[in-house]
């Protein structure tokens, strides 16, 4: 069994952005986070829920986006308001929730880092 990928993208148009994709049932579920992953806990980043994107997106780039980091995802927790998950990318391991508000999506750096795989 293959590992579902993820990779941030990071926009130049049509203003700076990052756009956060997870592989899920076939296809990249897509976020834009206008200011990136959130790097301390105490600092969230509005999550805004875009159109899914093709399994082949993963790897795209033209001359405004490019592949910001890149690796492999595992979920850790997930119910109807929020899903845990670990991204393991190109700087190591980070677990990361995602909480959905009712109209859109924060995504939180979890405190806890010792529990990630």
């Amino acid at each position: 069994m293959t590992r579902p990928v993820w990779v941030l993208h990071e926009h130049e148009q049509p203003r700076h952005h990052f756009d956060l994709r997870l592989e899920e049932g076939g296809t990249l579920r897509s976020w834009a986070v206008p200011k990136g992953l959130p790097t301390d806990s105490a600092h969230d980043r509005l999550a805004v829920a875009v159109a899914d994107h093709d399994l082949d997106h993963a790897t795209y780039t033209d001359e405004h986006k490019s592949i910001a980091d890149h690796g492999w995802w595992e979920l850790v927790d997930r119910n109807d308001r929020r899903f845990v998950f670990d991204l393991h990318g190109t700087g190591g391991v980070r677990r990361y929730a995602l909480i959905h508000t009712g109209r859109d999506w924060l995504l939180h750096l979890v405190k806890d880092q010792s529990g990630r795989g």
